[in-house]
């Protein structure tokens, strides 16, 4: 029989402890300072003592910087979302500490690795996971990932000693004798999740928790060190700068862009014309999508003065103002800096059955902010895969994603600079931003071609519609809508 574990003296574990704790406050006071936020992630068997460690770590942090977060059953409304939208919905923003008794890993550690199509769908939310993670970790999101090892003896154990008092019996419940019982093959699982998911930035550490005091300050102390290294790592990160790259990264997107035919003509009378008819399509297949109980997202972009908002107003008055919402996005807000630039964006994802319009989107990170220096190279450059990937939740999820460019000549946009000065009801439009944009033509040419050659992906293709013509571009709009929903919905 192996000897029993020592276990950490009650004197001992409170000296330390109390060092700890004035640490980790210390930690909490500097975190204020770095632009990151910290994860905490505690899994584990059930026993394991999740709730107990919880308690102990708000003990020692300052509640102010913390936020704990338990994910159970999805509700109906997160089901009628993409899968990681109740996620990112609660992720602390910047200087802040989240600590996870149930996370992104929670439904699929529940799940038994007893076939092959079991073992491809853990494969699978595996794999999401992985993404998940990286998209944080790339971004300077400290990930902290604790599996709280106990063994299923240990695990027995402890299900019957808290049962056997009855000021605790309540805590042990049918589900928790039904995952002892499976306890091996929930462990084979867990193992597999574990090796597909450890990789650099949200790294694995495995904890014994036989003993409970030194289970604690395992994992205070791992959160200091992990706290220290990533502080040394973002001080050595260069600042952001405006792009310096003068050639395209994917030539193919300018040439397009540049190749767009620009001289479409369209009178009023025709206009009016077929107005109507594209309006009425539009209504019936939008109406289609949301009565299938599919979702609907259509992303504006173009050149200042360009035309989106006619065009966003000629699209929603076909519409039943309760099925849509339209988000001007600007300047992202105090709180908004403080979280991922995907954040924002992931709390205005319609619910199914529901349709947002976006007047400018998450293209600004590869747009604006790569052109005016608001992020750094490595950041915008990676940007592309992460859109896509945001893009691709979607659509898997069953949205209809739809993107708009509304590209008009740098004569016909001087024309309507001008004109929008001399208009007393449009000269709110004009900012010296939009002529300072205008200057910077040539760099945004290149970002929007990248843009183009990047992000056209089958599920979440790009519509350039030549603006030059207004008429021309709003009807453009409306075909395009309608053909792209009724494909979508094999009507």
């Amino acid at each position: 029989m192996a000897p029993a574990k020592q276990r950490l003296s009650k004197r001992t574990y409170q000296a330390r402890a109390q060092m700890l704790r004035e640490e980790l406050v210390e930690l909490q006071v500097e975190l204020k300072k770095v632009p990151f936020k910290v994860l905490l992630i505690l899994a584990g068997p059930e026993g394991a003592g999740r709730g107990a460690l919880l308690n102990t770590l708000a003990e020692w942090l300052d509640p102010r910087g913390v936020e704990t977060f338990s994910y159970h059953t999805p509700t109906d409304n997160e089901l009628a979302h993409p899968h990681q939208w109740r996620f990112w919905r609660s992720l602390p923003g910047i200087g802040r500490i989240g600590l996870y008794a149930g996370s992104w890993y929670t439904e699929t550690l529940r799940e038994e690795a007893r076939s092959k199509s079991a073992l491809g769908h853990i494969a699978e939310e595996a794999a999401r996971i992985r993404d998940f993670e990286k998209l944080l970790a790339d971004n300077g999101t400290l990930i902290v990932k604790v599996w709280l090892q106990l063994s299923k003896e240990a695990q027995g154990r402890r299900l019957r000693t808290l049962r056997a008092d009855p000021a605790t019996a309540w805590r042990v419940t049918d589900e928790d004798w039904q995952h002892h019982r499976i306890y091996d093959r929930l462990d084979q699982t867990a193992q597999l999740i574990r090796a597909s998911t450890d990789r650099p930035g949200a790294h694995w550490t495995i904890i014994d928790v036989e003993d409970e005091r030194a289970r604690d300050l395992k994992v205070g102390q791992l959160l200091l060190t992990q706290f220290r290294s990533q502080q040394k790592k973002i001080a050595r990160l260069n600042p952001a700068k405006a792009s310096s790259v003068a050639k395209p990264l994917r030539p193919s997107g300018l040439k397009r862009l540049l190749a767009l035919p620009l001289d479409q003509d369209l009178s009023e009378k025709d206009y009016d014309a077929l107005r109507e008819k594209w309006l009425g399509r539009l209504n019936q297949s939008v109406r289609a999508a949301l009565t299938a109980k599919r979702s609907l997202v259509f992303a504006f972009e173009g050149w200042d003065a360009a035309g989106k908002g006619g065009a966003i107003r000629r699209l929603t008055s076909a519409l039943d103002p309760r099925d849509y919402s339209v988000i001007p996005v600007a300047k992202p807000t105090d709180e908004e800096k403080h979280a991922h630039y995907l954040w924002r964006f992931w709390r205005d994802i319609p619910r199914d059955g529901r349709m947002a319009v976006f007047d400018r989107s998450w293209y600004g990170r590869v747009l604006v902010e790569r052109v005016e220096g608001f992020c750094r190279v490595d950041e915008w450059k990676r940007a592309f895969g992460e859109i896509n990937a945001f893009e691709k939740e979607m659509t898997d999820h069953g949205t209809i994603v739809l993107k708009y460019w509304l590209h008009v000549s740098h004569e016909e946009q001087l024309r309507r600079f001008r004109e929008r000065e001399s208009t007393p009801h449009k000269q709110h439009k004009m900012t010296p931003e939009d002529w300072r944009n205008r200057r910077q033509r040539g760099a945004y040419e290149i970002a929007v071609g990248d843009m183009l050659a990047l992000t056209d992906k089958a599920n979440a293709p790009w519509h350039l519609v030549p603006a030059d013509n207004k008429r021309f571009a709003r009807l453009e709009v409306l075909r395009s809508a309608s053909r792209q929903i009724e494909a979508a919905l094999e009507l």
